[in-house]
């Protein structure tokens, strides 16, 4: 492919516009970043525009909005529909990153021996859905751009895509395609490539504890009133029970009891659970009695606090008994089970708990539905013979823990199943202080995706 040729003659190129894009603090999450985020989405659409794509556009939505855009050759052929998102998590905390988080910097690592770009947004998702945009250039500017591309580049992915469902809904015609491409998952390694074709749901919720109507003197009334804090920690440690499983009644009514066998192939996945404890430097693992890491991860569902606050937590002592106590709790959901039910049970369960000396308030956030795509598509076909010639080994199919709320949309509303073509690592810290992604991976990751499109075609045409 003459694309690969350019690919390689321009990885320097390719790597600086990268890290012009990683320069914009496009975080979705936080107000004060409006314009920075809006600002990424400016330069989304120059990129796809000077990249070679027609009809490029910004397309409003009631938060933040959605760049569109495509490249038509022949109405005849497949379609290849690109989704990504250009915002990203919140930075915070920003005294644990070892270099500025929206000045990106490479630095060479033990598993990167080429350099990461550190950076939030370098791996996810920014990062990713970069390599689309240079691998539609490098196949513009060859002249073999085998498929029709669209993109869809969205701008609140980490808040939950509250109004992408709708913008589908109203565009399925312009959206209309044959797969769905995305790039924000991760593989086993470079050395063992793979293949994400499932995919955990999210129930995310913010719950608050009141105690007294103010902050109190803990010596005056310390023992006699209810604290929050304690309160909201003995509340938390009641969601799960000694095996690890949680306790919310209900949960695990929809959840799917996998065979014995589709679990042993899991577990076939390499995996070296040595190196998994010395990388994350913890002396054991822990999680549901009976599954392995790799179930746990990948199969089962979880419940776990985000971040909790209330008090006093500045410099030196303040001895207050505090008012109020905040938690946010996260539970990642498997196939069958359903987000606004789980919300529903999760809140139901914790008011339960929750003694009279206290009044609890549950507030749901977002969520999104838990989603397994099929190896037998044409598109899966064609991203395993891309990873074939690219790493020069099969890819391996394995279930993600992460959620992409879209992937489940789009096989409801367009129909399709995703293909889910990440090239992270679970080493990468997305969400994390320190978040990077390799620059070899970004690199083979533009090549693959040159190398879709042309066995997308070649099989399609079967």
């Amino acid at each position: 492919m003459a694309s690969k040729d350019y690919i390689q003659q321009n990885q320097d190129k390719f790597i600086e516009e990268l890290l012009e894009l990683l320069r914009i603090p496009s975080v979705s999450a936080d107000p004060k970043f409006k314009e920075d985020v809006l600002k990424a989405a400016e330069y989304v659409k120059n990129s796809l525009a000077q990249a070679g794509a027609d009809k490029v556009e910004i397309c409003p939505t009631p938060g933040y909005p959605v760049v569109y855009g495509e490249k038509i050759i022949d109405p005849a052929l497949p379609t290849v529909l690109v989704y990504g998102h250009y915002d990203v998590q919140p930075a915070d905390p920003y005294e644990l990153w070892e270099s500025a988080p929206f000045e990106p910097v490479i630095k060479k690592t033990d598993l990167h021996p080429e350099g990461a770009i550190f950076a939030r947004g370098s791996a996810d998702d920014k990062g990713q859905f970069f390599m689309h945009v240079k691998a539609f250039e490098a196949m513009m500017a060859e002249g073999d751009l085998t498929c029709n591309v669209k993109f869809m580049i969205e701008g609140e992915e980490e808040v939950g895509s509250d109004n992408l469902a709708n913008f589908i809904k109203e565009n399925k015609e312009k959206l209309q395609s044959d797969v769905v491409l995305i790039s924000d998952t991760s593989m086993l390694s470079l050395e063992t490539p793979s293949v994400t074709v499932g995919l955990r749901g999210l129930a995310y919720m913010q719950v608050e504890v009141t105690g007294p109507n103010r902050d109190l003197h803990s010596g005056t009334y310390g023992g006699a009133v209810a604290n929050p804090i304690n309160i909201l920690c003995k509340i938390i440690a009641q969601l799960q029970d000694e095996d690890k499983r949680i306790t919310v009644p209900g949960f695990y009514d929809k959840v799917e009891e996998l065979s014995a066998e589709y679990r042993k192939k899991l577990n076939e996945a390499p995996f070296d659970l040595h190196d998994y404890k010395r990388k994350l430097a913890i002396k054991e693992v822990e999680g549901e009695a009976g599954f392995t890491t790799l179930e746990r991860t990948g199969i089962r569902p979880t419940l776990d606090v985000n971040g909790i606050w209330g008090g006093y937590i500045g410099e030196g002592a303040k001895t207050v008994l505090p008012s109020k106590a905040y938690a946010k709790i996260s539970m990642r959901l498997v196939p069958h089970q359903d987000h606004h039910e789980i919300s529903e049970l999760f809140q139901q369960h914790f008011e339960s708990l929750a003694p009279d000396s206290v009044k609890v308030k549950v507030t749901p956030h977002h969520g999104g539905k838990p989603a397994v795509v099929p190896t037998s598509s044409v598109g899966y076909k064609a991203a395993e013979a891309a990873v074939q010639e690219v790493f020069g080994k099969k890819a391996i199919p394995t279930r993600e823990g992460g959620s992409v709320p879209i992937t489940s949309l789009f096989q409801e509303e367009l129909k399709l199943d995703p293909i889910l073509l990440g090239f992270g690592l679970d080493t990468d810290a997305i969400h994390s202080p320190n978040e990077h992604y390799g620059v070899k991976n970004y690199l083979l990751g533009i090549e693959t995706i040159a190398a879709f499109f042309k066995h997308f075609r070649k099989l399609s045409q079967k």
